[in-house]
């Protein structure tokens, strides 16, 4: 019973950290008109070299960049049914 109530558990928190949003779809309706190159300081989709030094400061500054809003960046970044597990998502999409 012991195991069967632990398994229970680790499957519950793993699918809590699951992204509940498909990043396509987010980055479609919140991202992609700031992130699509119209504005020339948000790095574009896929641009590497932009995003490199945004993903040396991590994946949780990067969240909370979007969550708080960072210079022309509104807060939540105009996703305001994301969760941190989806905007980990859609950055992980806009920098492959």
């Amino acid at each position: 019973m012991k195991k069967i109530l632990l398994a229970a558990g680790v499957l519950t928190l793993s699918l809590n950290t699951l992204a509940a949003q498909d990043p396509e779809a987010v980055y479609a309706k919140a991202c992609s008109a700031c992130h699509n190159g119209q504005l020339p300081m948000a790095p574009k989709k896929g641009d590497k070299a932009a995003w490199e030094p945004r993903l040396a400061k991590g994946t949780d500054a990067l969240v909370a960049s979007v969550t708080n809003g960072l210079n022309a960046m509104p807060p939540r970044g105009l996703c305001m049914d994301c969760t941190a597990e989806d905007y980990k998502a859609v950055i992980k999409l806009m920098t492959e």
